[in-house]
């Protein structure tokens, strides 16, 4: 009888000890632009509060499929404010989003190819492939169809367009060769890793909508990881959230 309570015990603390070290990580779904910049908010967030990031990448539209069918994020940093939005809306926090970011749009080539006339350079038919994440998932991809149309160059590079899931994938398109060009997140060629591959240029702003990227509490974090979840909500308003931010090719709000 004594060694069945003593396993009951041991079983309990081993459980318990389960259970805070879980609560211990909190789960971020994170656009896939923010990836390089992520790994220096998480070792921040880590120094400033002794708590883990657990950050998974995929593009905002894909994220917000899986939240609505019960994926288990905490917070969800996402590459513009209609996704959040939309989420609140649904049900899915108790917190309307807010702004942690802006980003920017770039051209970018990892072959010899000059991309100072790059809108000439782009209806001439020797660029063969030109990367551009999905518009319809990915708000960088969107708001590239939007510049693109404002310089009327849509017509001219359809037929050219290779449609990537999400930013890492276009990156992974450009970056190998597989493609001549290809439009991506600012905060991708100024990253550590990326920094002096290629050639890239920086889209005129007024060529499409400013790219805000909200952040917002879910439903999940709420009631799993509320402390932890509100930490981070408020981190990333911070002065050092903001200088990572910006050190990584992003505005802040």
């Amino acid at each position: 009888m004594r060694d069945v309570k003593l396993l009951s015990i041991s079983f309990a603390l081993s459980f318990f000890s389960m259970g805070f070290s879980k609560a211990d990580t909190l789960s971020v779904a994170v656009a896939a632009n923010v990836q390089f910049a992520f790994d220096d908010l998480k070792e921040e967030f880590k120094k400033q509060t002794g708590h883990e990031l657990k950050g998974i990448f995929n593009s905002s539209g894909k994220f917000v499929s899986q939240i609505t069918n019960g994926a288990p994020f905490d917070v969800f940093m996402s590459a513009d404010m209609d996704y959040p939005n939309v989420l609140y809306q649904q049900g899915f926090s108790s917190a309307a989003p807010k702004i942690y970011a802006y980003g920017s749009l770039v051209l970018w080539t990892n072959k010899n190819i000059d991309l100072q006339s790059w809108q000439v350079l782009l209806e001439n038919e020797k660029i063969q492939k030109i990367a551009i994440a999905n518009p319809k998932t990915a708000p960088y991809g969107r708001e590239t169809m939007r510049a693109l149309k404002f310089y009327k160059l849509d017509a001219a590079v359809e037929s050219r367009l290779v449609y990537a899931e999400s930013i890492s994938q276009t990156n992974q398109y450009i970056y190998s060769g597989l493609v001549d060009v290809g439009f991506t997140a600012k905060s991708v060629v100024v990253s550590a890793e990326m920094r002096g591959k290629g050639q890239w240029i920086e889209l005129p702003v007024n060529s499409y909508t400013p790219i805000a990227q909200g952040v917002i509490i879910l439903k999940h974090g709420r009631e799993n990881a509320p402390q932890m979840s509100q930490q981070f909500y408020e981190f990333l308003s911070s002065a050092k959230a903001k200088a990572i931010l910006q050190k990584n090719g992003y505005a802040a709000p």
